[in-house]
């Protein structure tokens, strides 16, 4: 049986082949012009790379996925993402309505899953094309060097009991939480759930104050509106809503995670930035270049991002990272210039997170 070091060495030297469709063609690697290629680099606000959180043991179909992903971000010209660990993962089940919780979380329990989780992570930056990065000047020093900088990221606080264990979390390399996902959780109300704080908690406000402090990124993906109000009535920083899209007919599929224009607004309000979310909610890619447009038209063209939700997302109508460009191309054709594509590709999450992050 192999250890996890025979493990690595031997997926890396796979994934340097053409197993996978990526590496090298005709003795010269494929990435070598992919960021001249797209004049439009992509910053994306949501992702789980080969869904890597259900892994246990490493297997090669499960760092496979996670490397054709990763290699994917490269061709398409991504430079940037918020990999986001699920939180509340173990307790949750798929109903026909959507992903509900099961039960509560054990005592414990919810900590123990960020470790394990947060391990998996730090196994997969052996085997993948990414750099782990902490601050802001490792975004534009990665970028500079055609380097992927991929910042860890946590969908839920549902581990959280103290403000003061965000000392910690930072310290592990964590850049954003979403302070809340699909179960209840000790931070705040959820769209997806009846209320249970009426907002914000006491132990909600608390992290969001030390979030500011350490130069994390807020996200209230997830949030009730309630508890984006109270984010934003505390926070002195600007905050991200990384991955939803604004509401249309309620028949929709997961139109529960839609926004209003009132919401969205909030998130602008700060400073900060949407990811449009690029979901079954939509009824095809073209449709979703329409609402990443109507939410520039809520909130004006600064605060409008991608969040892809990549390969955990609910029937995506962008499912591979090699139709970025064709997200920037549809958006360019739609009539915007230049620079607001470029904003909307990346340069609004640039300006967020070098306000919020550390510079080094």
């Amino acid at each position: 049986m192999l250890n996890r070091k025979e493990f690595i060495k031997r997926i890396t030297a796979v994934t340097a082949s053409t197993l996978f469709g990526v590496g090298t063609t005709h003795g010269k690697s494929i990435f070598d012009s992919s960021f001249q290629d797209n004049p439009y680099p992509v910053f994306d606000l949501h992702c789980h790379p080969g869904s890597f959180y259900l892994k246990g043991t490493p297997t090669y179909e499960g760092d496979a996925f996670v490397i054709k992903t990763v290699n994917e971000m490269k061709s398409g010209k991504l430079s940037g993402t918020f990999i986001s660990m699920v939180m509340d993962l173990p307790i949750l089940k798929r109903e026909e309505t959507g992903i509900v919780p099961a039960r509560a979380f054990n005592n414990g329990e919810a900590w123990q899953e960020y470790k394990r989780q947060l391990s998996i992570l730090n196994d997969l930056f052996n085997i993948i094309d990414a750099m782990p990065a902490k601050s802001f000047s490792d975004l534009t020093t990665y970028k500079n060097s055609n380097q992927i900088a991929a910042f860890l990221a946590c969908e839920g606080g549902d581990f959280l009991e103290a403000a003061n264990q965000l000392d910690e979390v930072y310290a592990d390399g964590v850049r954003s939480i979403q302070l809340v996902h699909y179960a209840p959780n000790p931070l705040g109300d959820l769209q997806t759930h009846p209320e249970q704080h009426n907002g914000l908690s006491k132990l909600g406000k608390d992290v969001v104050k030390k979030m500011n402090t350490l130069g994390m990124v807020i996200d209230v993906a997830h949030a009730s509106q309630k508890t984006v109000t109270d984010v934003v009535d505390i926070t002195q920083a600007p905050i991200i809503l990384s991955h939803s899209i604004l509401k249309m007919e309620s028949t929709r599929p997961i139109s529960s995670r839609a926004i209003t224009p009132t919401h969205a607004k909030l998130v602008a309000q700060t400073g900060g930035v949407i990811g449009a979310w690029p979901s079954g909610f939509n009824n095809s890619f073209d449709e979703f270049v329409m609402n990443t447009l109507r939410l520039v038209d809520a909130v004006g063209i600064n605060h409008v991002g991608l969040g892809t939700d990549m390969d955990s997302n609910f029937k995506p109508v962008l499912s591979s990272y090699k139709q970025l460009q064709q997200w920037t191309a549809a958006l360019k054709k739609k009539g915007l210039s230049d620079e607001e594509v470029k904003k909307l590709a990346g340069g609004n999450v640039e300006r967020v997170l070098g306000k919020v992050l550390r510079s080094t």
